[in-house]
């Protein structure tokens, strides 16, 4: 672990105060040894921050074994037990209440450092899953061994070691950990990276780490060197939550999407995770539409609108932070409203569940290459295809209602089709509409 001591001491002073993130398993564990090491040299303050999300019969030993630890080593012990209910995703979620608790404890103890135990094994699994799913320059570098923040740094000293090189030095020195069975299975993304292509990877090369530590350090590199010029930039053409189009298009196409992505991260800052390239590119293609005015909406009630030579952004928060202002809709031929409940399960009648949507909610009319993915089907629709369907007279189509989610998804069209997002009376749900004719 020679790499990650020196690293180690080439950033610690005398008397800093650390919170580490401790689990119990062999990273945090390898991770808390060293710093238990240095913790006389330095005269260190630790702070142990344990997360008990009890999904597992161990979790509870391994709090004890953690707790046990920290008090026989003189180090001070935090615990947050999860009673948040979490449905959706679940790494993801969990992962945003643990950085939370970790920046509580910070301001808590005045820390200068939150060190996590994430090593190699993880940096080539993050780099992957981003080239898959697609993302920025930096997000394709996977993570940085320090990430600095307004009031302190984020450090994740064991980068230069894979798992299996952690594992192999708390065995030699006979240290305790705890292995987290879930982590065997292939129900996630990461584990499947995991299990599947890593080992593959490792067989070509048994140094593959040190390449993707490698490609990290390049692509970081550039990405400040880009992030120099658009801050030169950026003041010229985005003021007071107003781009300057004429400005924005003569710039490269690159910094043009660098641009809308800085941002983006001011807006989003820790729920950027929330805007992907689709999002950029649908804000790029307005900027380039030839109509004047034209407007989209983004995750958390933000909404981008263009008006002439310039592209604004608003919040548009509603009261109950579910569905604009917009969402309840009454013509001359039908009124949609909430309701609290009933058993009808027509077209009339739909059942969201919010948190697995793209907020806010709205109605609008249609837009030219909608699609639906309708309830029961394997796929997704043309709009335009399933009103023909429908038999819808095409003098009405352009004028009929439709229910779109934040990212602009046809959810509904009342009366005639629900989309896969319409729940069944037995599932979980928040939101009811129904629609009657006048």
């Amino acid at each position: 672990m020679d790499k990650s001591i020196n690293y180690l001491k080439s950033i610690l002073n005398i008397n800093d105060v650390v919170v580490v993130g401790v689990s119990g398993g062999p990273d945090s564990m390898c991770l808390l040894h060293l710093l238990n090491d240095l913790k006389s040299d330095f005269k260190l303050k630790i702070i142990v921050a344990h997360m008990n999300h009890k999904v597992r019969k161990e979790a509870d030993e391994e709090e004890e074994y953690v707790r046990t630890f920290s008090e026989n080593n003189d180090l001070i012990f935090e615990l947050y037990e999860l009673k948040e209910t979490i449905k959706s995703n679940f790494h993801s979620e969990s992962r945003i209440i643990r950085y939370k608790f970790f920046e509580e404890l910070v301001n808590k103890y005045n820390a200068k450092y939150v060190m996590t135990a994430h090593h190699s094994d993880d940096l080539i699994e993050t780099i992957l899953m981003r080239i898959g799913r697609g993302s920025n320059l930096k997000g394709y570098s996977g993570f940085e061994i320090l990430t600095k923040k307004d009031k302190y740094d984020i450090v994740k000293p064991l980068i230069f070691y894979t798992k299996e090189q952690i594992i192999d030095y708390m065995d030699n020195n006979k240290y305790k950990y705890y292995i987290d069975n879930t982590n065997n299975e292939d129900d996630y993304l990461r584990n499947r990276y995991r299990h599947n292509i890593l080992p593959k990877l490792k067989d070509e090369n048994e140094l593959i780490h040190e390449k993707y530590i490698k490609y990290s350090k390049v692509l970081l590199s550039a990405d400040n060197f880009i992030n120099k010029y658009v801050d030169n930039v950026i003041n010229n053409i985005y003021k007071n939550n107003k781009l300057d189009i004429n400005l924005f298009i003569n710039e490269d196409e690159y910094i043009q999407r660098r641009i809308i992505e800085y941002i983006l991260s001011t807006i989003y800052l820790d729920d950027l995770y929330k805007v992907d390239d689709n999002v950029v590119n649908e804000i790029i293609k307005i900027i380039y539409s030839n109509k004047p005015n034209i407007s989209i909406s983004l995750p958390n009630d933000y909404k981008i609108t263009k008006e002439y030579n310039y592209l604004f952004i608003d919040n548009n928060i509603n009261n109950n932070n579910v569905v604009n202002k917009d969402l309840y809709y009454e013509d001359n031929n039908i009124i949609i409203k909430k309701i609290d409940n009933n058993n009808d399960t027509s077209n009339y009648t739909i059942r969201l569940n919010t948190k697995e949507l793209s907020l806010p909610l709205s109605f609008d009319t249609r837009n030219n290459g909608d699609k639906m993915f309708i309830k029961n089907n394997k796929g997704y629709k043309k709009l335009k295809d399933i009103l023909i369907d429908l038999k819808i007279p095409k003098s009405k189509r352009d004028s009929l209602p439709l229910l779109y989610d934040g990212k602009g998804e046809v959810l509904w069209i009342p009366m005639f089709k629900k989309s896969k997002y319409d729940k069944d009376i037995k599932d979980d749900y928040d939101l009811i509409l129904n629609c009657e004719k006048k």
